[in-house]
């Protein structure tokens, strides 16, 4: 029986302050913040009880009720721009990894005219945001947690121009965020991470 199977067991879950049940019910895939898009065979959080996630829980109520060091792939697609703490948010991220695993992250590239149409929005990101997990970056003080960026790409809504534009752009991000980003916007920044412990 799956998780998604039972909406008893998923209600457990949810209403667990415990990460231990957590632990021996679920996958070690985490999908944060899935709304609708759930993802076989993941554990799939959301706020929202309406949505069939397997536990329901508002994120930027911390500590998440996760196992620390379990999960070896986490997606969190479209959701850290709504949280209130997007360093915490990442810290939390980094607890619920175990070493090595891959953090997949969308959010809006802050060119987008829906980064800031969005009023559920909080945060906006450039490609340079998620450095600061790094270990030699100048401000790594800001966190403990850890990140070593695998992948970054800038992601343009297709058309002719936004074809080359994009491979320009991801050729060379800063220049691109410096000169061309109000000119031509990005849609939203699609970023790979592996976590470091």
């Amino acid at each position: 029986m799956s998780i998604r199977d039972s909406a008893s067991l998923r209600q457990s879950v949810a209403s667990s302050s415990s990460s231990s049940a957590v632990r021996s019910l679920s996958p070690d895939v985490l999908n944060l913040g899935c709304g609708r898009k759930l993802i076989t065979g993941a554990l799939n959080l959301d706020r929202s009880p309406d949505v069939g996630a397997d536990v329901v829980h508002d994120l930027n109520r911390m500590p998440w009720p996760l196992p620390s060091s379990h999960f070896r792939e986490v997606h969190a697609n479209d959701v850290i721009e709504h949280l209130d703490d997007a360093v915490a948010a990442m810290e939390e991220i980094h607890r619920v990894c175990r070493p090595g695993a891959i953090v997949y992250i969308t959010v809006p590239h802050f060119s987008c005219a829906n980064a800031f149409t969005d009023m559920s929005h909080r945060h906006y990101f450039g490609c340079f945001s998620f450095d600061l997990f790094h270990p030699g970056h100048e401000l790594a003080f800001c966190s403990r947690a850890r990140f070593r960026r695998r992948a970054l790409h800038l992601v343009f809504f297709p058309s002719l121009v936004n074809r080359f534009v994009r491979r320009l752009a991801n050729r060379y991000p800063g220049v691109y965020e410096r000169h061309w980003a109000w000119i031509f916007p990005a849609w939203f920044l699609s970023v790979e991470l592996e976590a470091l412990k």
